[in-house]
């Protein structure tokens, strides 16, 4: 058998209330006993229905206009539920890409795994020891540990092997893992991959990944499959394909991959200060702080952030990078008075001279306070209301506080939405109508609508395609020179970092470990930590062969 799977010329529409709306035009896949094959594209590119059509579970408003399906070289074209249940578990293995959303969050983590395996026709009384030894081939050191505990007790890197665990239960031929690692820190993501590519080199199975990190799909993978509007525009060896693209689009997605491209040249900070004004006066001031939760996790209480003290400057990007646990998004909440520091003082200088303590306010001071610093979230969609209008979304902190006539707050709007790059008719619409990009410059409209002179932005882009990332990167950029923002930027993406940072900070376990001008931690970097960081970022393979 010279192939594991075969798929030719499927043709997969959906019923919509304005006609069909065409999802998959004439795609054709194969995959090889043993090897990895990457399926990359942006959101709409119809990767998540040919993953649906290759586990069988497109719904009843698909509609298949053609294809051709082998598996194993058994004909799976046209079978139905109960022949696909069959084959799911046991021939097809799968790893979804939300650990926490996948997982049961009422069940424990060992009754979870032997559930799969009782699908797979284990008999009961095997299943607790086969759940152990799943757990621990999935990369889970002292499984038995875990077998008693719920989702939520774990981090998203253990959640992620449990999914592993799962996918594996049946011994499947073929594992296909969709986006399983893109909300991972770059460490957890390294170990994740590596844990998953020695499953599949030692059992002999093959893997489609499913990923739109371009510099993931270029170190894991030996073909490569680039999706656009629902077609396969280009396919080809990995390595061949990023040396040598044959299409425009594929072109335009390695240009975009902030792992896989130099950071465009930026006037150094010295430079911005130098051609407006003296040195200015910090605009974040955090001095000594320190903050402990209280009998969180099983060694007692949890140290988030370690005597931390930092200086942000206005009109510059300091980035705070680290693992997931790292205390970074707990220092940004530190920051805007979300948390409560234990010990230490945080303070907020605005440009009209007044000091804000974001630990000691009332409400009108907390309403001062969003008129200086402003924060947008990771998630454009959860960070939105689902049933709002875009202008109600946007005019919200307007209203909150007092701020022109209706009609002049509509007008406001429109000018919000057209400084960050969309259509002032996009109003009308909800979150839902919109894509990810565009919902994550909603987001930032709604941010800048009071004309704060701080915005923290928490993984502003991780959920986002890499053309999006680069266009929201390019805005961020863009509004600062306009308007001399000051951000704290908090990401675990240090290709991302390097694009939009003056400074960095390396978190390490609630500690500052490293922290300097951008271009000197990210490329000569003196702390074991930040290096290691740095290594195990995607794009490794065409570093090392450039």
């Amino acid at each position: 058998m010279t192939t594991l799977l075969t798929l030719e010329s499927l043709d997969v529409t959906y019923s919509a209330r304005h006609g069909e709306v065409p999802a998959n035009r004439d795609v054709s896949l194969e995959v090889r006993p043993g090897e990895t094959v990457a399926i990359v594209g942006e959101s709409g590119s119809g990767k998540s229905t040919l993953v649906a059509r290759l586990l069988g579970l497109l719904g009843p408003e698909a509609k298949v206009r053609q294809d051709a399906y082998r598996l194993q070289g058994q004909d799976v074209s046209r079978l139905g539920d109960r022949a696909w249940s069959r084959i799911r578990g046991r021939r097809i293995g799968f790893i979804p890409q939300d650990p926490a959303g996948s997982l049961d969050p009422v069940q424990t983590i060992g009754a979870q795994v032997q559930e799969a395996l009782g699908l797979n026709g284990v008999p009961r009384r095997e299943r607790a020891p086969r759940a152990e030894e799943l757990l621990r081939t999935a990369g889970i050191e002292q499984p038995e540990r875990y077998l008693s505990l719920y989702p939520h007790q774990l981090s998203g890197g253990t959640c992620q092997r449990v999914l592993i665990a799962i996918a594996i239960a049946g011994d499947p031929g073929l594992i296909i893992a969709d986006e399983p690692t893109s909300a991972l820190d770059v460490t957890t993501q390294k170990h994740v991959l590596d844990h998953l590519a020695g499953l599949v080199r030692d059992s002999g199975a093959s893997l489609v990944l499913i990923t739109h990190d371009l510099g993931v799909a270029l170190d894991r993978s030996d073909r490569i499959v680039v999706m656009r509007g629902g077609r396969v525009v280009e396919t080809g060896e990995t390595l061949e394909v990023f040396r040598d693209p044959q299409e425009e689009y594929t072109r335009r997605l390695v240009r975009s991959a902030p792992s896989l491209v130099e950071p465009r040249p930026r006037a150094s900070v010295t430079e911005r200060r130098a051609a407006t004004s003296a040195e200015p006066a910090p605009i974040v001031e955090v001095r000594g702080v320190r903050k402990v939760f209280e009998g969180h996790g099983r060694g007692g209480d949890t140290v988030a952030v370690a005597d931390a003290s930092l200086d942000l400057a206005r009109g510059t990007t300091l980035s705070v990078v680290g693992q997931s646990g790292s205390g970074k998004s707990t220092l940004a909440r530190l920051v805007l008075g979300l948390e409560r520091p234990t010990t230490g003082a945080v303070a907020i200088r605005s440009g009209a001279g007044e000091t804000i303590d974001p630990h000691a306010l009332g409400r009108g001071g907390l309403k001062r306070l969003s008129r200086v610093a402003q924060m947008v979230y990771q998630n454009p969609y959860a960070s939105l209301h689902p049933q709002f209008r875009i202008a109600d979304i946007v005019a919200e902190p307007l209203r909150a506080h007092g701020v022109g006539t209706s009609a002049e707050r509509r007008g406001a709007v429109s000018d919000l939405l057209e400084a960050v790059g969309l259509d002032p008719h996009l109003a009308d619409r909800t979150p839902r109508e919109l894509s990810g990009g565009q919902r994550q410059r909603v987001a930032i409209a709604r941010a800048l609508a009071l004309g704060p002179e701080l915005v923290v932005l928490d993984e502003p882009v991780s959920a986002l395609d890499v053309s999006v990332q680069e266009q929201i990167l390019e805005l961020l950029i863009q509004l600062q020179d306009e308007r001399g923002l000051a951000y704290l930027f908090i990401s675990h993406d240090l290709a991302v970092v390097r694009q939009i940072s003056d400074e960095v900070i390396v978190m390490h376990r609630g500690e500052f470990v490293e922290r300097g001008p951008a271009s000197r931690v990210l490329q000569t970097p003196e702390h074991p930590y930040t290096r290691a960081l740095l290594a195990a970022s995607p794009g490794r393979r065409l570093r090392e062969n450039a």
